[in-house]
């Protein structure tokens, strides 16, 4: 009987392997790779549980309860709030604004909280003094009673204040900078975050006190640290924003208590970050005007209907033609012209062509297609397009327009914001027309083109 290989696995990654090497293949760590006894043969002892199972029914839905974190875009994305025990991982880019929306929801937790029996909320800093932090609470407008700040970055003094305190919620910024003085390497590590991180999630689980996570994310925008931290924590949710842009948004890429497809809209203005319950202000520019290479649409972000101006510029080259997008996919405004060359007949590959949205937008939904490509031929022509027009549609490149998902959110939403005509591909049985638009449905681009631009056919 052949001998059985006695496996070595690596404590930074996971990898496996049946010999000792110096550097693991996967992470490329040195001496990670350690000798374990999964290999050696033996028995799992079978044990009593200190519990029996019982039928789901008699399941008490108590411990699903949410609370509210006092700021309801934020209460948007979670599901309704925040549920006894969860752990919740904010990441962003630096500078977006994740501990001042932290304090900021800290503050108003800690109000709604006053005079109850946990009446605390302990905001733990790993990276600043208390004092910047109570500087920057000063300026949002955050000081409460029963808000506690620590400034430590030491694991087991931290747990040593949750203790203490017995706090109704916990906000930890940031784990990459906390670490675990019973774990080899330095904080931010991947075996440093890893344990940090499964310690905290035991005790909100033990304790039933719900904790926010601050995360850092790399240069390409993900999270960082090990890939388990992801799968440790029950919520992940990403703050993102321009720092040229006043528009904060934050969503969800992973909810156990809720759905992932809601999203939060911020403004950050001087005195910290203010909710934008209808942010149509920030995307659209004044439809007073009436002017040349405009057209507006309404994307949908998750289930949130979001109005975007999309505006395009055609002017004659000082040099070889260029094309500037801003907001909106360059390879989708490549297509769009060629789309506008072939179908139309307009020619613009000799002109400069800049397309960008209004207030830092993102225009990535195939519905803002036909947009796009009547704000091109207003602007090629010098024509503006009729007032009160907002289109809805993606274009193939035989130029017919293709159905979108969510119709019916989308003409609310242009009905709310007074627009009167909107121009929509075929329309489905079951859509309903608010009261005050005008839906008038274009097969193809040309169609949609003369329908709202002054030209012959």
């Amino acid at each position: 009987m052949a001998k059985q290989k006695t496996p070595f696995i690596c404590s930074e990654c996971g990898w496996t392997t049946t010999k000792w090497v110096g550097r693991c293949a996967q992470c490329q760590t040195w001496g990670s790779v350690n000798e374990t006894s999964a290999g050696k043969k033996g028995r799992t002892l079978t044990l009593s549980p200190t519990s029996p199972a019982q039928p789901i029914t008699e399941v008490s839905s108590q411990a699903s309860l949410k609370t509210s974190t006092g700021v309801g875009e934020l209460d948007r994305v979670l599901g309704g709030g925040l549920v006894p025990g969860v752990v919740i991982l904010l990441a962003g880019e630096p500078g977006v604004g994740k501990s001042t929306l932290l304090l900021e929801m800290a503050a108003k937790t800690a109000a709604q909280l006053a005079n109850t029996q946990n009446s605390s909320v302990l905001y733990v800093s790993a990276e600043e003094s208390a004092a910047q932090v109570r500087s920057r609470a000063e300026r949002i407008g955050a000081l409460q009673e029963n808000l506690y700040l620590a400034s430590e970055a030491d694991l087991s003094l931290i747990l040593g204040h949750i203790a203490n305190s017995q706090p109704a919620l916990v906000i930890i910024d940031s784990v990459q900078t906390v670490a675990d003085s019973e774990v080899e390497g330095a904080a931010g590590g991947v075996s440093q975050v890893r344990a940090v991180t499964a310690n905290l999630v035991n005790l909100a689980k033990s304790s039933g006190i719900p904790m926010i996570l601050v995360g850092h994310v790399t240069k390409d925008g993900n999270i960082a640290g090990p890939r388990v931290l992801e799968h440790l924590v029950d919520v992940v949710c990403q703050f993102e924003g321009d720092k040229h842009s006043r528009l904060r948004m934050i969503r969800a890429v992973k909810n156990r208590y809720g759905a992932t497809d809601e999203v939060g809209c911020f403004e950050l203005i001087d005195k910290g970050i203010r909710e934008l319950t209808d942010p149509s202000g920030l995307f659209l520019s004044a439809r007073n005007l009436t002017v040349p290479g405009t057209c507006v649409t309404i994307t949908l972000e998750g289930l949130r209907p979001m109005p975007v101006e999309v505006q395009a510029l055609a002017v004659n080259p000082a040099g070889p033609p260029r094309r500037t997008t801003a907001g909106v996919e360059n390879a989708r405004v490549a297509m769009m012209l060629a789309v506008i060359q072939s179908r139309l007949g307009q020619a613009l590959e000799k002109n400069d062509i800049f397309v960008s949205t209004v207030g830092g937008a993102r225009a990535t939904d195939p519905a803002a297609d036909l947009a796009i490509v009547l704000a091109l031929v207003s602007a090629g022509l010098n024509l503006p397009l009729a007032p009160g027009i907002v289109a809805l549609g993606e274009v193939s490149l035989t130029g017919e327009l293709r159905p979108i998902i969510g119709l019916q959110q989308r003409l609310n939403e242009a009905a709310r914001l007074g627009f009167k005509i909107a121009l929509v591909p075929q329309l489905a049985s079951d859509i309903q027309i608010p009261n005050g638009l005008t839906i008038k449905q274009v097969s193809d681009v040309r169609s949609a083109m003369t329908a709202v631009l002054p030209v012959e056919s």
